[in-house]
């Protein structure tokens, strides 16, 4: 589905890389994109896709490369207000896929770059998206080459709850866990198994609690981040 935007409404408004322009510089990108719900699992931008860019409004999209083998490898997490697809040219070996459901804004790709290389504002803007995902992936990746498997758990379970928050620095207490155990177990280098011990076992120490098949709550946050500190 695919609607007209709403700057208005916009719940990562503050945060993207559109948060510096003026009223009627956003109104003029506003007119350009159009906002597209995804289903958990629906592809936004496949392979070598460079028709198109957007900014993350609500969920959790992967990027993902899928090896010779045919398994699918996730290479880093875009998080609300992050801004995703290639303004000049797209990898031909890796899809931005709906890790949960989701909502962005979209643009076509040419008439983004050219706004970005008329305005400095929404440049700056698009680079400092750009740091912060950086800035991420490289978190992914410590969490990944970590050997403690409690510490990689609780690093991602902290990581998601900071991107499930309503703002920077509020990381959300309670949230839906918008990736599968078998997903998690793929992003850490773990197995299933590995990945379902250290959820019980977190729970058991009451560090955090689970609610149904997602829901999760986290109940001693310093106890967390004091697991990445070994």
């Amino acid at each position: 589905m695919s609607a007209a935007l709403d700057c208005a409404g916009c719940p990562v408004r503050d945060r993207a890389a559109c948060a510096a322009l003026a009223e009627d510089e956003r109104a003029g990108l506003a007119r350009m994109g159009r906002h597209r719900d995804l289903a958990r699992g629906e592809m936004l931008f496949a392979p070598g896709d460079d028709s198109a860019c957007a900014t993350l409004l609500s969920g959790l999209l992967k990027i993902v490369r899928t090896d010779a083998d045919g398994v699918e490898r996730i290479g880093a997490l875009v998080h609300p207000a992050g801004f995703t697809g290639e303004i000049f040219a797209a990898p031909d070996d890796c899809e931005v896929t709906a890790a949960s459901a989701a909502q962005v804004c979209i643009f076509p790709r040419a008439d983004y770059a050219n706004m970005v290389a008329e305005n400095p504002r929404l440049a700056a803007g698009v680079a400092r998206r750009a740091m912060k995902a950086a800035s991420e992936t490289r978190a992914l990746l410590d969490l990944v080459g970590r050997r403690k498997a409690d510490a990689k758990v609780a690093g991602l379970i902290l990581a998601l709850a900071d991107a499930a928050g309503s703002a920077p620095c509020s990381p959300a207490a309670t949230f839906d866990l918008p990736l599968t155990r078998g997903e998690m177990a793929a992003l850490l280098g773990i197995s299933i198994e590995t990945v379902s011990r250290q959820l019980g076992g977190l729970e058991d120490a009451g560090l955090i609690r689970r609610h149904g098949a997602r829901g999760l709550e986290i109940r001693d946050t310093p106890a967390l981040h004091a697991l990445l500190a070994d």
